[in-house]
């Protein structure tokens, strides 16, 4: 159904090849853009949003959208694992290669001298399963003991922390105020964990991502356009879970 909002959008130069919409969420205040995995991009707006700012804000982020689309829309296959020995696996920008435990060696999913040692699984999903749950205890340790310091340089009061499986998404921001990054990006240099920290961090203080927040962002860390560039070349090679 076309809307004010949708209408004056739609006068934009939007590339016509575009998948587009715009939905209207009553807890919003501002306006939020979100672009999926296949490059469909989604406006939500606030109820009473006025057309011509939202168009307006829309006009300026055309070119920063166009370059995430055009990402999303060219991005290679998920990345595949095998789960032999010798297989690499990324912890905070430092690979490991995998070791298979013999049947009765180990009782859980470690890092040991170097190597990610791996309890034999009874089927590859549930070693994929073992591993991601690594992630996500190693990386809700490391992310607590993150964040004090950052909450307290941004100002708001420090929130819960976990890393988890957040399917599309690299973060996250509770209704309750806690924070969640998934547990691919744990495989990235700290540098760029701390970019998705502060992010959802910098959420507590401005909803959306309009200049305000940007600005709340960039004061924290002066280099996150340079990172966000990393960012983008290196999340299409996060490894999820698949398996072979």
């Amino acid at each position: 159904m076309s809307t004010p909002v949708h209408q004056a959008i739609a006068a934009l130069p939007v590339p016509g090849e575009w998948t587009w919409q715009v939905v209207v969420r009553p807890r919003r205040r501002t306006l939020g853009i979100e672009v999926d995995e296949a490059g469909g991009v989604l406006f939500a707006v606030p109820p009473d949003a006025d057309p011509d700012a939202v168009a307006r804000a829309v006009r300026t982020r055309l070119p920063r959208l166009a370059r995430e689309v055009r990402s999303r829309r060219t991005r290679p296959d998920e990345p595949v694992k095998e789960l032999v020995g010798g297989t690499g696996f990324t912890y905070l920008g430092r690979r490991h290669r995998l070791k298979v435990l013999p049947p009765g060696e180990g009782g859980r999913v470690r890092l040991h001298r170097g190597w990610l040692e791996l309890p034999r699984p009874h089927t590859a999903d549930e070693g994929a399963h073992l591993i991601a749950q690594w992630y996500e205890a190693c990386g809700t340790r490391w992310l607590s003991g993150r964040l004090p310091s950052y909450a307290s340089r941004i100002g708001v009061p420090v929130p819960s922390v976990e890393a988890s499986d957040l399917g599309p998404r690299w973060g996250a921001l509770g209704q309750d105020g806690g924070i969640a990054v998934h547990w691919a990006v744990l495989q990235l240099p700290p540098s760029l964990v701390d970019l998705v920290l502060v992010h959802e961090l910098c959420h507590l203080r401005a909803a959306g991502h309009g200049a305000a927040f940007r600005r709340e962002v960039r004061l924290v860390l002066p280099d996150a356009d340079a990172r966000e560039e990393l960012f983008a070349r290196a999340e299409p090679g996060l490894w999820r879970g698949a398996i072979r």
